[in-house]
């Protein structure tokens, strides 16, 4: 019951993931219709509640810009899993996340002060800032943006053979 489903707005772009469950009472209350469904089934004494891959919503819903908080997993998927000091990709159990302006110096956990960091780097690095352990960021950081969340969306999606042709791998 906890699988995953990909939610659409009316104009079939993708702007959220839920589970089956959350996607099943959407569609019973008539906010949803789906779009693609599992093999699986729900059961109730009375109803078979067909498991979906993928809803649409019935209406429109206008999603505001804003800026999203950042995760550990949002901030290596930006850097795609790669230190962004010596350029070695790992995989996230072996990765950190570095503060550029450390925070005993007042660096706020913010999208645009933590970068993926392997532990060797991370430990060169110190308590200081790039310039004074003389090492160069590879890529400046940046807070996600709505093509971001694409990415993310289509990074989870890798295995996932019900979401492709919404999240235009075909």
């Amino acid at each position: 019951m906890f699988s995953q489903v990909l939610v659409l707005n009316a104009s079939y772009e993708p702007i959220h993931i839920c589970d089956a469950r959350r996607a099943i009472i959407l569609i019973v209350k008539g906010l949803a219709r789906s779009e693609q469904d599992t093999p699986r089934s729900l059961r109730s004494p009375s109803i078979v509640f067909p498991v979906p891959a993928v809803i649409r919503l019935t209406e429109y819903v206008k999603i505001p810009y804003r800026k999203k908080a950042y995760s550990k997993n949002h901030i290596f998927v930006r850097d795609n899993h790669t230190c962004q000091y010596c350029g070695r990709s790992d995989v996230p159990n072996k990765l950190t996340l570095d503060h550029i302006l450390p925070q005993s110096r007042g660096g706020r956990s913010a999208w645009e002060n933590l970068v993926t960091c392997c532990g060797q780097c991370n430990s060169r690095k110190g308590d200081r800032t790039p310039r004074e352990a003389k090492m160069n960021l590879l890529n400046k950081p940046r807070p996600l943006n709505s093509y971001f969340y694409l990415h993310l969306v289509r990074s989870k999606a890798q295995g996932n053979h019900y979401w492709r042709k919404y999240l235009f791998y075909d």
